[in-house]
């Protein structure tokens, strides 16, 4: 047996099941162009995967193997490698609709092979009695913890290969059918590296150990490092999920429920996605189309909304790639009931910014905060945010972090939408809406459309 082993959502040697296949095998890794032409120069994510690209390719070496890399469209790669007389080609299952189309194109070239990895259950697997699949979470989770075996935490072991001759050096990059050989760099593919300060794995894994017990309570503050901190490793797979589970089942299960809970709801969104592709651009319910509203949405993108806790996000965001969840839940909120912006506006914003962008996860949590989506928040529920910033950052410590017009200013102020329509704190500007007038417009608006 021949295989290509595909890596994409799996950038490990650790616990990794294309590695537990043996025979003779050609690891491969692709750049795609149909993914990176949308991309800015200097997207944060393409350096973090170069990175870890390389760091994968150094690993693999040391264990008697390597990776070819590609710059190129996949069914530019694998219709040149279809002539190398491989058997099949070998990778994780990805289901939003880009990569499900990608590899059906692949499967009439090739003999493709799925292996479950990216997530905890398999998309077929935790359904009801009469094999539909949920669309509220609860139910969902309560089958998904008796599903649940010793099996979906197996550590998948790395066996003796192969390795299928080839040139491994720097990248090839494929255009119209001939190749070249490019550096190895992030430069020859057109992008700047931005440098990343990144805590190793171990060190991630042994701090959410001492996280469990306050994660339930610590997690929603902005402030505090209450969070698993490992979306970017999950989402590229240099971690596996089998990993962290295993790390769950050897602490107390009270304290670990409230993340084990998470981690389901990632598998949720993506179970969901699977089963209803439509949604990742459609409502599921409600012709909610969201009121276009060019200037509004270049406050918000631009963190010039007047409201301190939306433009500290927005800030954190397009700075660092990362926003904390809490914070994302009242931005989106506000950004889909006070402001009445299409979700889809921001779910792209997001998606152009986040480091761990996941499309299931970024789309069904748009979906949940706009009230169109599978097991929504209901419509007529609108966060506050001066109460949520009250709420989960009182002394304004994130608010001052990401605001720096504000650190001069009392926190009090900062949760008082009264005082900040009344006081100019220049730069930083007035309030661009009142919340309890968006509010009743968008209740009124969600209100005409329920019965369409």
């Amino acid at each position: 047996m021949k295989r290509i082993l595909w890596f994409r959502r799996d950038l490990r040697i650790e616990d990794n099941p294309l590695l537990s296949l043996g025979e003779e095998v050609l690891p491969i890794f692709i750049f795609d162009k149909n993914i990176l032409e949308s991309l800015p120069k200097e997207d944060k994510r393409l350096s973090f995967i170069f990175s870890q690209v390389k760091s994968l390719k150094s690993k693999l070496k040391l264990k008697g193997l390597d990776l070819k890399l590609f710059f190129a469209r996949p069914i530019e790669v694998f219709s040149m490698l279809a002539k190398e007389g491989f058997d099949e080609v070998v990778a994780s299952g990805d289901y939003q609709s880009y990569s499900i189309q990608r590899d059906l194109e692949i499967s009439q070239i090739l003999p493709f092979n799925y292996i479950h990895d990216t997530y905890i259950f398999e998309p077929e697997e935790v359904l009801k009695a009469d094999g539909s699949p949920y669309l509220v979470f609860t139910p969902f989770y309560n089958k998904a913890k008796k599903t649940l075996t010793k099996d979906h935490l197996q550590e998948h072991p790395f066996v003796k290969h192969k390795l299928y001759t080839n040139d491994y050096e720097n990248i090839t990059h494929i255009h119209k059918g001939k190749s070249e050989s490019l550096e190895l760099s992030l430069r020859s593919l057109g992008f700047t590296q931005v440098p990343f300060n990144l805590q190793e794995l171990p060190e991630k894994l042994a701090l959410l150990k001492t996280k469990l017990k306050a994660y339930d309570k610590d997690r929603d503050f902005p402030s505090i490092q209450g969070t698993s901190d490992l979306s970017l490793e999950l989402r590229f797979g240099t971690i596996s999920i089998r990993s962290v589970l295993r790390l769950l089942a050897q602490e107390n299960s009270k304290e670990t429920e409230p993340f084990f809970r998470q981690l389901i709801f990632r598998d949720f969104y993506a179970y969901l996605l699977y089963h209803f592709p439509y949604i990742e651009k459609e409502n599921y319910k409600y012709p909610f189309k969201g009121i276009e509203d060019v200037k509004k949405y270049k406050s918000f993108c631009e963190a010039r909304t007047g409201v301190p806790i939306i433009d500290a996000g927005v800030n954190e965001l397009i700075q660092t790639g990362r926003m904390h969840n809490r914070v994302r839940m009242i931005c989106a909120s506000f950004f889909t009931k006070d402001l009445l912006l299409p979700w889809q506006w921001g779910e792209a914003f997001f998606a152009q910014y986040l480091l761990d962008y996941d499309a299931a996860s970024n789309i069904l949590s748009w979906q949940w905060s706009a009230g169109t989506g599978i097991d929504p928040q209901p419509y007529f529920r609108i966060f506050n945010p001066y109460l949520q910033s009250k709420k989960f950052d009182k002394n304004g410590l994130y608010i001052k972090k990401w605001v720096p017009q504000l650190k001069k200013i009392d926190s009090k102020y900062f949760h008082d939408e009264k005082y900040l329509s009344e006081h100019h704190l220049s730069p930083y500007p007035y309030p661009i809406i009142n919340h309890k007038s968006a509010s009743t417009k968008a209740l009124a608006y969600f209100k005409s459309l329920k019965g369409q």
